[in-house]
């Protein structure tokens, strides 16, 4: 009967390390407002995300550029192909922490962590300081 336990123990166990695996935010996402889509993928040991498509990728007939980075050397350089994010750590219950996620709109950079939902959905929070104080977005898988 132990045995049969013990079994039944190690099944379960290894049934809910497959859920977990099924929430991975590796793949391609989208914010609350459509603007872009957004890979996350493995940069080493971490995870990563760059910038893979904009709704509107022009402005003045010319791809959008880094233009409101503090550092004026990257302001040429193009939004679509940018890392934004990185250094996300898996943390636990679903949770990568530790990183930051870069905002071209307004050239700033904040600590982030990023937080499977359901196997489609994943909350983004940057934050300055401390987790509780911050603006969180709400992203779809869409690959």
């Amino acid at each position: 009967m132990k045995k049969h336990l013990l079994t039944l123990v190690v099944l379960m166990l290894m049934a809910s390390g497959a859920w977990a695996q099924k929430l991975s935010p590796l793949g391609t996402w989208t914010n609350e407002e459509g603007k872009a889509r957004f890979e996350i993928y493995k940069c080493g040991d971490k995870l990563c995300g760059k910038i893979v498509s904009l709704k509107e990728p022009m402005r003045n007939g010319k791809p959008k550029v880094d233009d409101n980075n503090p550092d004026k050397k990257m302001r040429y350089r193009p939004l679509i192909g940018l890392r934004f994010m990185e250094g996300f750590e898996y943390d636990e219950g679903n949770k990568w922490d530790d990183g930051t996620i870069y905002d071209p709109e307004s050239g700033k950079t904040y600590s982030c962590y990023m937080k499977m939902l359901g196997k489609d959905k994943m909350e983004v929070k940057g934050y300055i300081g401390i987790s509780l104080i911050g603006r969180a977005q709400t992203w779809t898988r869409v690959d």
